[in-house]
């Protein structure tokens, strides 16, 4: 790793990209070996968040003859209103770009508060029944707090946690069983909202690259749509009868978030969407060929499909480093 460092920065400086001075300043700081440890101790900080969450959890499920409900409520509350106070008074005033907390720790209080409060809500509705038959009120409730706080905050963390929340307001379930299984949309009418909730992400991402509001979520926002059309189109690809209506709308995904994905340089998202594109597309003639009963076909694909998985991953590999290259220049 050093190596690479000193090649890169030799190569600077070939460039005559940086002076003389600045090559020297450059070595001498790279010879002192110091490494940031930013990236561990938020890891910690997230871990830690994690841990005192559920915590608590667990300490209500142990202890909830002894203790009492009043008690629990009461600790709960408290314990939020401080995270609470404490992110309104470390925060900047809002702004629409980007902005930092001056400790990034506030970051994770911001978090703790949005859990405990999503904890507090399911306590108040699972003992009492708060929200009486009204379930959804249970879910979106927190889901718009996590909203505010996540724009308000500029935190990406409890934007995200906001986000599952309103997928499951709308009754999706994202479990890994439930993925094997093929059963995150279990009827057609919460297979056509995840796709229409991610039509919505698309659009308020335009929205608020319109007005310059907090451009920086786009990824969160287009991440989430991505995979709710993508999973929502196969799922019917598979088990629809209107499998076409569902490539083509995955046909206009795929085509859309690959251009995008080029203009916010975002990799994971280049990635997604190429698998999404390639497994609908071979579900696709798969069912074509079903459909028109072309059973003779099944022994040629099937001598050459090796060539043609071989071909696919040759052309995955090309189109990741024509990404990686246009992105750097």
């Amino acid at each position: 790793m050093e190596n690479m460092h000193q090649r890169a920065t030799q190569t600077l400086f070939d460039k005559q990209l940086i002076t003389e001075e600045q090559y020297k300043q450059i070595s001498s700081y790279r010879s002192l070996n110091i490494f940031s440890l930013n990236a561990e101790l938020k890891i910690f900080l997230y871990l830690s968040v994690l841990l005192f969450t559920s915590g608590i959890g667990v300490l209500i499920y142990q202890n909830i003859d002894t203790i009492g409900h009043s008690i629990i409520i009461s600790l709960i509350v408290i314990v939020t209103a401080i995270c609470y106070y404490f992110s309104f008074k470390k925060a900047p005033p809002f702004q629409k770009n980007q902005m930092h907390f001056e400790s990034s720790v506030m970051e994770y209080i911001v978090l703790t508060a949005n859990l405990l409060t999503c904890i507090l809500i399911g306590y108040l509705q699972i003992q009492y029944n708060t929200f009486g038959t009204n379930y959804g009120l249970a879910t979106i409730i927190p889901t718009a707090i996590g909203l505010f706080s996540g724009y308000y905050f500029d935190n990406k963390n409890v934007l995200s946690l906001a986000l599952m929340g309103l997928a499951a307001y709308i009754g999706l379930t994202v479990t890994p069983q439930s993925f094997l299984k093929n059963g995150l949309y279990d009827t057609n009418s919460l297979s056509y909202a995840a796709t229409g909730l991610g039509i919505v992400l698309i659009l308020w991402n335009c929205y608020s690259f319109k007005i310059k509001l907090k451009i920086h979520f786009a990824l969160i926002f287009l991440t989430f749509a991505l995979h709710l059309i993508g999973i929502s189109c196969l799922n019917n690809i598979i088990d629809n009868n209107y499998y076409l209506l569902f490539s083509f709308i995955l046909g206009i995904a795929t085509y859309y978030f690959y251009n995008y994905s080029y203009q916010i340089k975002a990799v994971s998202l280049f990635i997604f969407t190429v698998l999404y594109g390639f497994i609908g597309l071979n579900i696709t003639l798969f069912k074509i060929i079903d459909y028109l009963n072309l059973t003779d076909m099944f022994e040629i694909i099937l001598i050459l499909s090796p060539f043609y998985l071989i071909g696919a991953i040759f052309l995955f590999i090309l189109l990741i480093k024509k990404f990686n290259s246009e992105i750097k220049k």
